[in-house]
């Protein structure tokens, strides 16, 4: 794989709490000088860099519940709207993982509809299941929630966690989900190596704040 087309699996992220409106336009313009997938941002920054992006072939990419998962629905799915009202064309949503914890399957399902339904055909939507913190069986039951609601990815982590993606849990998923979903890896990924071995078990998309380290080694 060359650097371009390992460029266009990573979503080129910044999303420290005290990141500045300079630092933003500078992830900004090192993805589109890299052609990476996409930008993401916290909300509060997506209209930013929605506009710094305009005509590029950078996707501008929001979180949602970010990064416990653990405010209502409705709360998820108004945050979502927004977001897509000022630009996002992804969605990074945090399921409901209390409710993982507790089986309750349908609510996590519901949970993550509501955000796909806030979606709509503006914006695709990757769901983070915090891998870090559910036992295997967790994992598949939750990827298979977002299948049903319709996701168009599964992703491992939020990378403020205890842990970030493994090559295992990425191939769980990948093996859960099937050929029809993208599956992100996301966290603790810094090396060309690491990156490509996500791509081998089943990854199709990268979460990255080292995007430019990765593509440079290729």
């Amino acid at each position: 794989m060359n650097a371009r087309e390992l460029a266009k699996t990573i979503d080129h992220t910044l999303l420290k709490p005290d990141a500045s409106a300079a630092q933003i336009i500078k992830v900004c313009d090192e993805a589109k000088a890299y052609h990476f997938a996409s930008v993401c941002v916290n909300p509060s920054r997506i209209a930013l860099v929605a506009e710094q992006l305009k005509g590029t072939d950078v996707t501008p990419c929001c979180v949602v519940g970010f990064p416990l998962g653990a405010i209502p629905s409705e709360s998820k799915a108004a945050e979502t709207a927004v977001a897509v009202k000022n630009g996002a064309g992804e969605i990074d949503m945090v399921i409901d993982i209390g409710a993982a914890k507790d089986g309750d399957w349908a609510k996590v399902e519901a949970d993550i509809a509501a955000v796909k339904a806030a979606c709509g055909d503006a914006a695709k939507l990757k769901v983070i299941i915090e891998t870090c913190l559910l036992t295997d069986d967790e994992k598949v039951q939750a990827c298979l929630a977002a299948k049903r609601a319709k996701a168009d990815f599964v992703k491992t982590s939020t990378g403020f966690s205890k842990a970030g993606a493994t090559v295992e849990d990425v191939r769980l998923m990948r093996r859960t989900v099937g050929p029809e979903m993208g599956v992100k890896a996301a966290g603790g990924i810094h090396t060309r190596q690491e990156a490509l071995a996500m791509l081998e078990a089943g990854a199709t998309r990268i979460g990255a704040s080292s995007g430019i380290a990765i593509v440079s080694e290729a």
